[in-house]
């Protein structure tokens, strides 16, 4: 209904008041519940992968860097907001992965945007985007801002991303992107196969490998290193440094060219502050201590395996993870949110997902798995799960 002339002059932003009780009534709201340093709740809501936010020597790092080098960059990274450590950690990101160079920037949604919009926008226009139907928000988002033409196709269908490829006659360049680890369900993309059909076609692939670094492939090296793309001229990768890696900020890694075509034309790098040298330092540290401790990854994916096979065996619909994320399927949004809160007051922490944020319409739990946990707690977790769950059939 069109807001009365006078409430508006009133009111201007009086409409968003009753978006909210729409979202409300729909079991849709979200409000934020800001948590205490020392939270007594298990958290198996972040995505704290390998448990290295709160690791003393990953903490350390962070602290050493705030004193060296400040609190912050001090200004974007194309005049003052580039330090040696911002240096040091794109030359470590980039060996660990495989990859020629690697290009650090605020935050894993920034280095989508930069990747997807500088990768497709090339002079004469007329490039094609091939975006996966269960990408992340900041893949589409990117897919949004890019000039290019996007066509979506159907969910790790590597058949469907080659007809739309076939269809594209223009001069302009053609991406195929997608998440390597989906991070509603953790279901993985088939990079291999898609990576078969970008060469075919002369597309450039580009795989936010956020759920996958640290995770996946030998000692964590992520899942474009575990289907042999590491390297690939073909191929770049985005990824965050907030999950398995305990700190904050992304990176885009591929071909030198590639980095530095970006470092002249991505919008999200060349128009953003630095990121911070805590976030640097911690970065760096968690990969310097997953180098060490290869075994981290291996742990975190036979968690989720566990905890898996815990609820399932119980009658819950929950999928099977490829990587550290393990959803459980609701009946309704306001189920989800009743389960969520169920297992909160009794002191498990996890995710809850509804409309819009997963793309198949599902509402569910989204628990992740964490390297760091034992046997008895992991039993707790999947217990209170499964005891706080709906009475009606998931």
């Amino acid at each position: 209904m069109p807001q009365d002339p006078s409430a508006r002059a009133a009111d201007p932003f009086g409409w968003t008041a009753a978006a909210l009780e729409t979202r409300r009534a729909a079991g849709l709201l979200r409000t934020l519940a800001p948590r205490p340093a020392d939270s007594p709740l298990l958290d198996l809501a972040g995505n704290d992968y390998l448990g290295l936010s709160r690791h003393p020597e990953v903490v350390s790092a962070a602290a050493d860097a705030a004193r060296h080098w400040g609190a912050g960059a001090g200004g974007s990274r194309l005049v003052t907001g580039s330090t040696e450590l911002h240096a040091q950690l794109e030359r470590e990101l980039a060996a660990f992965c495989g990859f020629e160079a690697a290009l650090v920037l605020s935050s894993g949604y920034a280095a989508n945007l930069a990747a997807v919009t500088a990768l497709t926008n090339a002079p004469g226009g007329g490039g094609l985007l091939v975006s996966d139907a269960y990408n992340h928000a900041s893949l589409i988002d990117g897919c949004r801002l890019s000039r290019a033409r996007t066509a979506v196709a159907a969910h790790a269908d590597p058949e469907a991303v080659a007809k739309e490829l076939e269809g594209h006659t223009d001069d302009g360049p053609a991406l195929v992107v997608t998440d390597s680890v989906f991070s509603v369900d953790g279901d993985a993309a088939p990079l291999a196969e898609l990576a078969a059909v970008c060469a075919t076609a002369g597309a450039g692939l580009l795989v936010d490998d956020a759920h996958g670094l640290g995770v996946l492939g030998d000692g964590g090296r992520g899942a474009p290193y575990a289907a042999g793309l590491a390297g690939s001229t073909g191929t770049v990768v985005t990824a965050t440094l907030s999950k398995s890696l305990g700190s904050q900020g992304g990176a885009v890694l591929g071909p030198a060219h590639v980095i530095a075509h970006l470092v002249n034309t991505a919008r999200t790098f060349i128009f953003d502050t630095g990121l911070a040298p805590a976030a640097a330092g911690a970065a760096l540290g968690a990969l310097r201590l997953l180098r060490r401790e290869p075994e981290r990854a291996a742990r975190t994916r036979a968690v989720a395996t566990e905890l898996h096979a815990r609820l399932t065996a119980a009658g819950l619909d929950a999928t099977r993870p490829d990587a550290a994320v393990v959803s459980v399927r609701a009946p309704s949004p306001q189920a989800a949110v009743r389960w969520a809160a169920d297992c909160r007051a009794a002191g498990l922490h996890v995710g809850c997902f509804r409309p819009p944020s997963v793309p198949d319409g599902v509402s569910r739990l989204r628990l992740t798995a964490r390297g760091d946990l034992s046997a008895s707690v992991l039993a707790r977790a999947a217990d209170t799960v499964i005891a706080k769950a709906p009475t009606t059939a998931v």
